[in-house]
């Protein structure tokens, strides 16, 4: 596809039909046909990084989860859970043309709020931060990398 860029991702074969105007892409989380807009392209790509590079099981990832932040109903790009009712991750994403700021995390803060999730994760498909939340002691800090299932079950990547 000529006019997505190069990811800071591993490449995948996405699944593309083209529907009157709009060019739409496979989201086989969801099951169905999206339309291809620069933040679905990096999502699809992250979410193929997640399960076959990083061995988070398919069944455990869902794009788009609907939930209420101060009354207010929002959507999460990807929530990975640990099982069907403990969020694990969350994912939010940028277009690859798009800088990650601190409203970035502020927003992924606040989805945070309703889910309480470990890791919060923030990619533009070429910049990729995860910072693991440390709720006892009411912080947080950043790791190097995504860290793989294995690693998050078990906690020995949380540095």
């Amino acid at each position: 596809m000529a006019s997505n860029p190069v990811l800071n991702l591993p490449p995948y074969d996405m699944k593309l039909i083209r529907e009157e105007d709009a060019i739409k892409v496979f989201d086989v989380l969801r099951q169905k046909y999206v339309a291809l807009t620069p933040e679905e392209y990096v999502r699809q790509h992250f979410v193929n990084y997640l399960c076959n590079h990083l061995g988070y099981p398919s069944s455990l990832v869902a794009n788009e989860v609907s939930i209420n932040v101060n009354e207010m109903s929002k959507r999460c790009d990807t929530v990975v859970f640990r099982n069907p009712d403990h969020p694990l991750m969350i994912v939010e994403y940028k277009a690859p043309g798009v800088a990650i700021s601190q409203a970035t995390f502020d927003q992924i803060v606040r989805y945070n709020m309703a889910l309480k999730a470990r890791y919060l994760v923030v990619s533009n498909g070429l910049n990729h931060y995860c910072c693991v939340v440390d709720y006892e002691n009411d912080t947080y800090h950043f790791i190097p990398e995504i860290p793989d299932y294995p690693s998050v079950i078990t906690g020995n990547r949380d540095n």
